[in-house]
């Protein structure tokens, strides 16, 4: 009976930890008592140098509050964290300037970031030569 009344109980919480996993992210982020919808966020302003962990600000009417975030190291300072592009491919090299350039297109802009519809980036140019002959 006591082994019954165990496997039931333990069937029981199974049931109560699988309800609480399934439930939306949003509804887990309603808890905080916020009834406001219209957050304002501010940047990702990292701890320390300029990548890493940080956090951001928001604000909505008297209320404010702040987020953890991260800036990867290897983001594109000019365009910001929180604006994503899609990027075509790289144009040919100029011999006049030595940089190759291709254009981005925005493609999400998190958090209400004023981001550029379209950025352009160049890099030098590479000074091996590819060769197409592979194992001849």
């Amino acid at each position: 009976m006591q082994v019954r009344s165990l496997l039931l109980l333990l069937a029981l919480i199974l049931v109560a930890a699988a309800a609480e996993a399934g439930k939306s992210k949003k509804e887990k982020t309603k808890k905080d008592g916020s009834k406001c919808e219209d957050w304002r966020w501010g940047p990702c302003v990292p701890n320390s140098k300029d990548c890493g962990l940080g956090y951001r600000e928001g604000t909505c009417k008297d209320e404010s509050k702040k987020l953890k975030c991260k800036i990867p190291c290897n983001w594109k300072k000019k365009f910001g964290a929180d604006c994503k592009y899609k990027f075509e491919s790289w144009g040919g090299c100029s011999a006049q300037t030595g940089l190759k350039t291709r254009s981005g297109i925005l493609k999400k802009a998190l958090y209400n970031a004023q981001c550029e519809e379209t950025v352009y980036v160049t890099k030098p140019c590479s000074s091996k030569i590819k060769s197409k002959s592979k194992g001849q």
